[in-house]
């Protein structure tokens, strides 16, 4: 019996958005339904899983703080050896795979062992989970820029315990950018140190928004110097999505839209 498979197959990187199954894009379902073995992370929606065709082998290579199925090596290896037998591998990967998703050096193992390879962005967390929660990263006569930092340097240890960079400090002391933290809930107590410590405002508002998109999502508010006091008396537990800024105040929206009205109402 002949077959239309290629001698070789290919690696297709996917963002599985920030956890509700129906913020994966129209790209990312056709990727995942030609697929011959889907490698995932933990932070993928179930439901994508539950819904692959029987004949579909799932590798989950998940990690957890402190816990690493396989190390990074070892997955582009496992992409790369499954392309090369000839399979159409698909990296499902939580959030987008170029946001501290390791996805360049996954591109780059398989290009160096000459395996085809594509990217489908994904919705990242960063983005999604503030807005879901009400939380517009930039807001006109607010902020018009956002930085965007992981809560845990390269080699594992919490951002807070290397300092957070110049750069993210001053986004919060200057005001001049809404500040992302993604994988910061345990870092959260030595970031705030560090961002008072360089003169930030105390009462700058930070919003903590857990499992954004998912049915349980919960968002935690409180001023920058009670931000990790709170977080821990509520059980703040990660994933969570750290915003420190001016936009993060609850009532931002609901001032500017009663001016909106307050105008109208004039005009008219």
């Amino acid at each position: 019996m002949t077959t239309d498979r290629p001698a070789t197959g290919r690696v297709t990187l996917v963002g599985a958005g920030p956890g509700a199954a129906d913020l994966l894009t129209y790209r990312a379902w056709r990727a995942l339904a030609t697929a011959d073995v889907v490698v995932t992370d933990r932070l993928v929606p179930r439901e994508v899983l539950d819904d692959l065709d029987t004949r579909v082998e799932v590798v989950d290579v998940g990690k957890t703080p402190g816990r690493h199925t396989l190390p990074q090596p070892e997955i582009d290896a496992l992409l790369v050896a499954r392309a090369l037998a000839g399979q159409r591998v698909v990296r499902l990967k939580g959030g987008d795979p170029f946001v501290f998703g390791r996805g360049g050096e996954e591109v780059a193992a398989c290009r160096a062992a000459g395996v085809p390879v594509e990217v489908v962005p994904g919705v990242s967390s960063a983005l999604a989970a503030p807005a879901l929660a009400g939380v517009p990263l930039t807001h006109r006569g607010t902020t018009t820029a956002f930085h965007v930092v992981t809560g845990h340097t390269r080699d594992g240890a919490l951002a807070g315990d290397a300092v957070l960079d110049d750069v993210s400090v001053a986004c919060v002391t200057s005001r001049a950018a809404t500040l992302v933290v993604l994988m910061g809930v345990a870092a959260l107590p030595a970031i705030v140190a560090r961002l008072l410590d360089a003169g930030a405002e105390p009462g700058t508002p930070v919003a903590i928004v857990e499992r954004g998109s998912l049915p349980d999502q919960r968002v935690t508010r409180a001023a920058l110097d009670l931000a990790a006091k709170r977080a821990e008396e509520v059980g703040v537990r990660a994933p969570a999505v750290v915003v420190i800024g001016d936009v993060a105040d609850e009532q931002l929206l609901e001032v500017m839209g009663d001016a909106g009205e307050a105008a109208g109402r004039a005009g008219g």
